[in-house]
């Protein structure tokens, strides 16, 4: 937009400039030839009352001398019927034909014009007296001019480029800041807002996002609470259910063990739709995550017999998502360790950092599981678990176009690498339109 305007500037300016100067520099054309041949009518005429007093050659040359125009050798008289006085360049027709006429006249030359001024003298005799006025008399100071005009004309060109660049600037800062916010909004940063800047229309359409922006906020928080109260609201009926289900005995295990799973996917959406929906915050130190929730998970291994380590995790490790979100996908596998393994069993947990990954490897000395490419594929880990951990991992692991991995621990279970990109692939960089 701003070569755009630049261009126009430039084509509108350029147009103007030559409407009014081109007549100008021909105008000053003629007005130094017309400068230049009454210098050379007034040289002409100071010499009509030395006419009117002699004709000798000698008084004639001795009053030419006394001009610019005899000093240069550039007057001549011419008598009728007598000799003529000084450096004649007219033609000897042209000479006769002024001497029968009562005003001045000029005579084109190759090398300039040459002013023809009769005067009548006593009786039926006659002069003329001829001006030679050079071609370099004619043009003098018209390219100074002329050269004065096309800087002035490039002044006010760079001038309206110059105007119609903070201009343009000023609108693209505004489209560009528009479209800024926009991006941030859709990447999901609803705190995003922009203050109205620019023409007014794009102080409107800013004003409008900001509203649009505000709007999409307050619907998101209110399905965010319908959600958590719609789950809540679950919770009663489930517990109900679960109380009916211990008086059944053992026959009802496979009917617990779903109620279970149910539960666990209430918690999760509990626990999604009181997430945080602004994504300010984008890093988080991994290390001081991992150090909170072994502490927070340490007593319930406490209390169930449970050795555990944690390894790498005592200098800050910067990753580039939510500590939020690390924290429920941590959880998410933690909660597996317990879920699905006996009382007593071994756990340790790595963090590894990488060039451009960072690695959180979390491993047990329980069975394992049995097809960890199946687990991956279908989102669940086996043994009856609905996968919701390894899913919230996995997620968390793409959005920095990170994997999740399952192996073979050195604990003889299973082991859950969440590996986390921590560089971009690199974007070739938009030129401005």
């Amino acid at each position: 937009m701003r070569r755009t305007l630049a261009v126009l500037m430039v084509a509108v300016t350029s147009m103007v400039a030559l409407a009014f100067l081109v007549p100008l520099a021909l105008i000053v054309r003629e007005t130094a030839q017309s400068r230049a041949l009454a210098g050379a009518e007034r040289q002409a005429s100071a010499l009509v009352p030395v006419l009117a007093l002699t004709t000798r050659s000698a008084d004639l040359g001795h009053a030419m001398a006394r001009t610019e125009a005899g000093r240069r050798g550039l007057l001549a008289i011419h008598i009728k019927g007598g000799a003529a006085a000084g450096t004649s360049r007219a033609p000897a027709a042209e000479v006769a034909r002024a001497t029968a006429q009562t005003r001045a006249s000029t005579v084109e030359l190759p090398s300039g014009y040459a002013l023809l001024r009769p005067v009548a003298l006593d009786g039926d005799r006659g002069a003329v007296i001829e001006v030679f006025v050079p071609a370099d008399d004619l043009n003098r100071g018209v390219f100074s001019s002329w050269a004065v005009l096309t800087g002035v004309a490039v002044v006010l060109v760079a001038g309206s480029v110059l105007v119609g660049d903070r201009l343009g600037a000023r609108v693209v800062r505004a489209a560009r800041r528009l479209g800024t916010a926009a991006t941030a909004l859709g990447a999901g940063d609803l705190s995003e807002r922009i203050y109205p800047d620019g023409p007014p229309e794009l102080q409107a359409a800013a004003t409008a996002f900001n509203s649009m922006a505000n709007r999409v906020t307050h619907l998101l928080a209110a399905e965010r609470e319908l959600a958590a109260d719609l789950s809540h609201r679950l919770r009663t009926p489930l517990t109900a259910l679960r109380l009916s289900l211990d008086h059944l005995g053992p026959q009802a295990e496979p009917s617990r063990q779903a109620l279970a799973r149910l539960e666990s996917e209430v918690d999760t959406v509990i626990a999604a739709a009181r997430r945080p929906s602004s994504r300010a915050a984008r890093a988080c130190d991994a290390a001081e995550v991992l150090r909170e929730r072994l502490a927070f998970w340490s007593a319930l291994a406490e209390d169930q017999g449970r050795p555990w380590e944690l390894t790498g995790a005592t200098l800050p490790v910067r990753v580039p998502v939510p500590a939020g979100e690390l924290t429920a996908a941590v959880d998410a596998l933690l909660g597996n360790v317990f879920r699905h393994t006996e009382e007593g069993t071994a756990f340790g947990v790595t963090l590894h950092e990488g060039q451009d990954t960072v690695g959180i490897l979390i491993s047990d000395a329980g069975p394992g599981i049995l097809d960890p490419e199946a687990a991956l594929e279908r989102g669940a880990s086996g043994s009856g678990s609905t996968g919701l951990g390894l899913d919230i991992a996995r997620r968390l692991a793409e959005s920095t176009s990170g994997t999740l991995r399952l192996d073979r621990s050195s604990l003889g279970g299973a082991q859950v690498q969440l590996w986390i990109r921590t560089e971009k692939a690199s974007k070739p960089a938009l030129k401005d339109a």
